[in-house]
């Protein structure tokens, strides 16, 4: 995650908030809102400033202090993030081909673990320790149970921060248990505003893509090179050649590849049947002609492929053969005059 400022510029009043009120925090905070607006770098930043024995008089961590120099190395004992494992030999073993394996829930034994921590007394910053759960939708149903009875009898001077991007998700009970603060969502002013003090070109475009995320954005600048190479392929239509578009759909992953596609068909319809688009406004005019020549009926069969085949996009199949399928299918759903 970005760590280019304290917080970014949609968070502010929620920042100031928190800060008035911070002596009199709540056990359990639980951030929720839309993936992709910095809620987890809000959370991380709120835990260094609880944690940092000199805060600015922003109300900021001071970045210098032995108790931040701790948080930056990822080394504060008064500090715990949980987050999905993952299986994996060591970055380091570069000789290895075998493929990482994330795991997408956080087990009960991380919770359990968490035990000895919280029977521990704190090393510094007032008495303060900060457990950090992202994103919470990951607990299953014993670990959300478990930390459901950490919740229900707090031990002394811990705070417990959630982040969730799918509030529904969550128990009920859990959520019951927290303070709950809704994440703002950048309006494009604002977004567009922040993303040119990063530099980011085209972000007008590159945000509507991404479906207003800033921080997706920003993370993903390397995508939207090879991405702009994946729809100068589709604005081929059926002159697409698949033997040669498909390699370049799954180099950086299988799923980004399906995506791609699946937003593309989306505008397809879009202009057909509403003349406009949703993701894709730079190629408005190859959509336009797209659209004309599109079959409508085709196009909806292949939107249900292209569903069923992302739900296999982690399964170890031959993805090459698979999207040149898929590509085939989609140079046939266009009339050829």
């Amino acid at each position: 995650m970005s760590n280019l400022s304290k917080n970014y510029p949609w968070q502010t009043n929620v920042w100031q908030h928190l800060n008035q009120d911070n002596q009199r925090l709540p056990h359990a905070l639980l951030l929720h809102g839309r993936a992709g607006i910095g809620k987890y770098d809000f959370a991380r930043n709120l835990s260094q400033t609880l944690l940092c024995s000199s805060k600015s008089e922003q109300g900021h961590a001071c970045g210098h202090c032995s108790s931040c120099n701790w948080f930056n190395d990822n080394s504060h004992p008064d500090f715990r993030l949980l987050s999905p494992e993952q299986e994996a030999d060591s970055e380091d073993n570069v000789v290895s081909t075998k493929k990482t394996k994330k795991k997408t829930q956080i087990s009960v034994a991380q919770i359990r673990e968490l035990g000895s921590f919280l029977s521990l007394t704190s090393h510094r910053s007032n008495g303060l320790r900060i457990v950090l759960i992202h994103p919470a939708e990951a607990l299953n149903i014993a670990s959300a149970n478990a930390l459901l009875k950490m919740l229900e009898e707090p031990a002394e001077g811990v705070v417990f921060i959630l982040v969730a991007h799918q509030l529904q998700r969550l128990l009920p009970t859990i959520i019951s248990r927290c303070q709950k603060i809704n994440m703002p969502i950048p309006d494009e002013t604002q977004a567009l505003a922040w993303l040119s003090g990063q530099g980011v070109q085209n972000a007008k475009q590159q945000l509507a893509y991404l479906e207003g995320s800033p921080i997706k954005v920003f993370i993903e600048q390397l995508q939207f090179s090879q991405l702009t190479e994946i729809w100068r392929f589709l604005a081929l239509g059926h002159k697409l050649e698949p033997h040669i578009a498909a390699p370049t759909l799954i180099e950086n992953s299988v799923e980004t590849g399906i995506i791609a596609v699946q937003k593309w068909l989306y505008d397809i319809v879009a202009m057909r049947l509403g003349n406009q688009i949703r993701y894709h406004v730079q190629y408005t005019s190859a959509l336009q002609v797209l659209a004309e020549k599109v079959n409508l009926s085709r196009l909806f069969d292949l939107q249900k492929k292209t569903d069923e085949l992302r739900k296999l996009a982690l399964h170890p199949l031959n993805h090459e053969l698979q999207m040149e399928s898929l590509l085939l299918e989609y140079t046939r759903i266009f009339t050829s005059k």
